[in-house]
């Protein structure tokens, strides 16, 4: 998103306050960004937090128990790229996705 958006390393590093060195090491999936500097990418590149992870059109909604057992159409478009990725992008992915959840896990 950075770059289709134009935006240099250097211009995160100045929107966010995050080191160019560290947005390089998020970027190559080196180190996994919590959720407070992931806020701080999605203000800085001006989207919604959860359109760093979603890649449709408009929001995604949540399951309802209508849907209890089956996959969404966004849960099944998620595994389907997912399964698309690289080896290092779904390592990046899957660390982003247990450290969201150990977060929500010890703040609730």
């Amino acid at each position: 998103m950075r770059a289709a958006k134009r935006f240099s390393q250097g211009d995160i590093e100045k929107r966010t306050g995050l080191l160019r060195c560290y947005v390089s090491r998020v970027e190559n999936g080196h180190t996994v960004p919590n959720l407070e500097t992931l806020e701080k990418w999605a203000r800085a590149l001006d989207i919604k937090l959860y359109q760093l992870f979603f890649e449709d059109e408009g929001e995604p909604q949540p399951a309802g128990p209508k849907d209890a057992g089956r996959q969404s159409p966004e849960e099944r478009g998620l595994f389907k790229n997912f399964n698309h990725l690289g080896k290092k992008d779904r390592k990046f992915v899957v660390a982003v996705v247990r450290k969201m959840a150990t977060g929500n896990r010890t703040a609730g």
